[in-house]
């Protein structure tokens, strides 16, 4: 089965065209690139958020398209853009099965205590607000190709997805056990244009004292805010040391000390995404602030990729894995798809 993956993500558009093998034909620049090309059999989508009713791959039809339409206000930023992937796609290729694969599923049996929010339980029923997660497809990839690089999956792995979104992942055996991104893609860590996690009491003060509508701070937190904000900047390649790197690492090291507690421990380390694969100053200061849990970088090591960092003595094994959400796309429709 030839498959062409189309992923759309908060700041890019990638396109893999895979043989049955998973061999790489093409990777299309747009979609008008993809004449003269073989035609794929099947489409796999990467879906930011599949709400508490997608937990596996689908086929997609008319009425899972609307289901997945109606779940735009949980993922502004990246909902519309899946969307419109499918839809354009479909023009191009009418007729090829095409199969959603979500972002939120790796996350969709953490336990409750990391899943609950403290709200009032009316609340939870009935909005269904709970800890989704995301970049699940990321974190679900870089889990088996640590287990292939090393020869078996670590029992207590945390998993850096570094770009223009950002989240970690605390992978236990194989299962995601607690995440930094929740109800919706803005929790958590700093990233490009996102915030992550601020005081709610701040969301309120603004809209109560300084008239701020809800319109306003969304685009504020979702547009204007994260490295953006701080350094002028979205680009990790344009900035330099000072505040805004200095708050982005203060927010990353937290976050990685706090998955590993939730494992128990920590046996491996992987950083994957834009920033997780090329930014080494980014991943040499994050390793210098983590030296207590046992985590220490090799500098003749750090210009790898696919491959171990970390020096051979240090207690906790540390990867950078190249991030092929393709792969995992392509497991997935081949699960919906299979004979």
């Amino acid at each position: 089965m030839r498959i062409l993956v189309v992923n759309a993500g908060s700041s890019s558009l990638k396109l893999s065209l895979l043989d049955h093998d998973d061999t790489l034909l093409a990777r299309p620049d747009d979609l008008d690139d993809l004449r003269g090309l073989p035609a794929p059999d099947a489409i796999g989508h990467r879906v930011v958020h599949g709400g508490a009713d997608f937990t596996d791959p689908v086929l997609i039809d008319d009425d899972v398209e609307a289901r997945l339409r109606a779940l735009t206000e949980l993922a502004p930023l990246h909902q519309p853009k899946s969307l419109h992937g499918i839809e354009a796609v479909r023009a191009v290729l009418p007729g090829v099965p095409e199969v959603a694969c979500f972002d939120t599923a790796f996350h969709a049996h953490l336990p409750e205590a990391a899943a609950t929010y403290a709200l009032p339980a009316a609340w939870r029923k009935e909005y269904r607000i709970r800890r989704y997660g995301f970049h699940g497809l990321s974190h679900a990839y870089a889990t088996r190709r640590a287990g292939e690089l090393l020869g078996g999956v670590p029992d207590r792995l945390v998993v850096c997805h570094l770009g223009a979104g950002a989240s970690l992942c605390a992978v236990a055996r194989g299962r995601s056990v607690d995440t930094t991104m929740g109800f919706t893609p803005l929790e958590g860590l700093v990233m490009a244009t996102r915030s992550g996690s601020v005081d709610p009491g701040l969301l309120l003060w603004l809209q109560e004292h300084k008239g701020l509508t809800p319109a306003e701070l969304a685009d504020a937190l979702e547009h204007h805010s994260g490295l953006l904000a701080l350094t002028g900047t979205a680009d990790m390649r344009e900035i330099g040391d000072g505040l805004g790197l200095e708050v982005y690492l203060h927010h990353l090291r937290a976050g990685i000390a706090a998955m590993a507690a939730a494992l128990g421990g920590l046996d491996t380390l992987v950083f994957t995404g834009g920033v997780g694969e090329h930014a080494v100053g980014v991943r040499r200061r994050a390793a210098e602030g983590l030296g207590f849990l046992g985590i220490a970088l090799d500098p003749a090591r750090e210009d790898t990729t696919d491959a171990e960092i970390g020096r051979a003595e240090a207690p906790v094994r540390t990867l950078v894995i190249t991030s092929r959400e393709d792969l995992e796309i392509a497991a997935g429709v081949r699960a919906v798809l299979k004979p």
